[in-house]
């Protein structure tokens, strides 16, 4: 929803003017590669239309702290969690459209789902 309370227009699955969409598998035989005709990047400084809430270990959040002011002081680039958050996710989505079973995703999601019953890992990302 916007932050005006109306909702996202073009926000529908399936809508063509979302990158996430586009270029979708037409034969909907369950092939979920997109094709990208640039590089996947970090959607930057801007006004998104969609959140998700994330669920990160005290630890985890002290670690992207540390690497925000490192990046701030080190490499004077000053930038928010968020920020670094989405550039995570644009590398991570485009190592796996790359590289599919050889993905550090892939690979990683199998490491943490060894020895969970039925491979169900964190249920959706629901669990605190």
């Amino acid at each position: 929803m916007g932050a005006d309370g109306t909702g996202a227009a073009g926000a529908e699955a399936g809508d063509p003017a979302r990158p996430e969409t586009a270029g979708a598998d037409p034969a909907g035989d369950g092939d979920r590669r997109w094709a990208r005709t640039a590089p996947r990047k970090g959607s930057g400084r801007q006004r998104h239309d969609a959140k998700i809430t994330v669920y990160v270990s005290g630890d985890e959040l002290l670690a992207m702290e540390q690497a925000r002011l490192t990046l701030r002081g080190a490499h004077d680039l000053v930038v928010d969690r968020g920020r670094i958050v989405r550039e995570a996710v644009a590398v991570l989505l485009a190592d796996f459209e790359e590289n599919a079973e050889e993905s550090v995703l892939v690979q990683r999601l199998r490491d943490t789902d060894e020895g969970t019953a039925g491979g169900a890992g964190d249920a959706g990302g629901t669990t605190p």
